[in-house]
């Protein structure tokens, strides 16, 4: 018998409890704060004939005994999305992958997790009854977002020179302001 699980409310202890894993598709359109740092559609030319972007993910819940016979709550993340975005070298669009693989250690409360923190390699999430997996899957891939989306060669050539020929004739036509006070230097009292 296939389960069927809430992603906006899984609780976490029984899907490690089980060593369960989830796998699956969404569209961008789910995660809203992901998709606003995409390029519209409209503005995007590297749509496949207008097929939407989706988000990739697989869950794998797992739990780990530790040598005082106690056991530890883990989940293990991956998620990939190729997102349109801006690139900020041509300003033209650039599809690039953003990809997140990530371990989360639960702990009961808010005090355990800032005291073992900095010490701890995987990231620490305080257990709640339910978790929203598809809010933690858009952070991590926010997080994991290039800052500066750029090609690694951009398609086109990006002028490098901040030079504009009517400026500099404007000041080349300009009056030097010495060359008056140089006159009047000259002229006498």
């Amino acid at each position: 018998m296939d389960k069927k699980f809430d992603l906006n409310r899984l609780n976490v202890k029984a899907f490690a409890r089980e060593g369960l894993s989830l796998q699956g598709q969404l569209g961008l359109a789910q995660f809203a704060r992901l998709a606003e740092l995409a390029l519209s559609p409209v503005e995007s030319s590297l749509q496949d004939s207008g097929a939407p972007t989706h988000v990739s993910w697989a869950l794998q819940g797992e739990l780990v005994l530790v040598s005082d016979g106690d056991s530890q709550i883990w989940m293990h993340l991956k998620a990939e999305v190729d997102l349109p975005m801006q690139c900020q070298r041509c300003m033209g669009p650039v599809k690039l992958s953003v990809k997140t693989d990530a371990s989360f250690r639960f702990v009961s409360d808010e005090a355990t997790a800032e005291a073992e923190d900095d010490e701890s390699e995987e990231d620490l999430l305080v257990l709640t009854p339910e978790l929203n997996v598809l809010e933690l899957i858009e952070d991590e891939l926010i997080m994991s977002a290039p800052l500066v989306p750029m090609h690694e060669k951009c398609p086109n050539l990006v002028p490098m020179s901040a030079v504009d020929e009517a400026f500099e004739e404007a000041l080349e036509a300009r009056p030097n302001p010495f060359a008056a006070l140089a006159q009047l230097k000259n002229k006498p009292n």
